[in-house]
């Protein structure tokens, strides 16, 4: 009988010849369980810029080829390569507050974003219990960039994160739960076997004209801001989100 939580599916396309390539040249194969999952999630962390797609129900071999992307586009690519080694996964689904993406949105802009923004992790079954992993969607150069930014605060809404733990957030793979938004919560609506089925019930509701905007215009601005996070040409602005608080006037 086939394993529900280790097939593939039209997101989860580890079959599709740029991901068996990795899998395969990298030797995850040939990995313990624990390894397998720490250079799946690893890769998807680091060498997948946290970035936005053009939409959240992408196939993980367009995540791969664009070599960035956020919450939802991460996870999708990280279940696929988790279930092309035989680890088996599935999807957490919530709505969490559109203030963990202040700072990143253009401050322009920022009022037409959904108050609410749709969120998920990935959970993977490990040494017989659920581990929940969302640690993965910031890679290290921009958390460092808010790490430095931030250095006098442990709580953050902001940026692209919400934690409570700024200075040593749980972000690596060590086999315990991983967070990076996890404070910014606000609807939980369960677990999905695939991503597929997450997004047949859920959709991000920007309606006609704000989802044209932000496919053509707004995302690729706010990739060009978190690139100059992350390089240094910008400056994050110290009144950045705290908790669920709105800022005045953040960058």
């Amino acid at each position: 009988m086939t394993d529900p939580l280790l097939v593939p599916t039209k997101l989860l396309n580890f079959d599709a010849a740029p991901l068996a390539h990795l899998i395969e040249n990298r030797s995850w194969r040939g990995l313990s369980e624990y390894d397998q999952i720490g250079a799946a999630y690893d890769f998807v962390r680091n060498e997948i810029a946290f970035g936005y797609n053009r939409a959240d129900d992408i196939p993980a071999s367009e995540v791969l080829s664009d070599g960035y992307g956020q919450c939802n586009t991460k996870g999708t690519l990280l279940m696929a390569l988790l279930r092309g080694v035989g680890i088996r996964c599935r999807l957490h689904g919530f709505k969490i507050h559109k203030g963990l993406q202040r700072g990143v949105v253009p401050e322009l802009v920022y009022p037409l974003a959904p108050q609410e923004i749709l969120h998920s992790w990935v959970e993977i079954e490990y040494q017989g219990a659920w581990i929940n992993l969302e640690g993965f969607i910031l890679d290290d150069a921009f958390l460092n960039v808010l790490q430095t930014s931030f250095s006098d605060t442990e709580s953050l809404c902001g940026y692209g994160a919400g934690t409570d733990c700024l200075g040593a957030p749980p972000v690596a793979w060590n086999g315990e739960d991983t967070y990076i938004q996890k404070t910014g919560i606000l609807q939980d609506f369960g677990v999905f076997d695939t991503p597929d089925a997450f997004y047949l019930s859920h959709e991000q509701s920007f309606g006609w004209l704000r989802g044209a905007l932000y496919r053509h215009i707004i995302r690729h601005w706010m990739n060009a801001r978190v690139r100059g996070f992350r390089s240094g040409r910008l400056k994050t602005d110290r009144r950045a989100t705290h908790a669920h608080e709105e800022p005045a006037n953040a960058a």
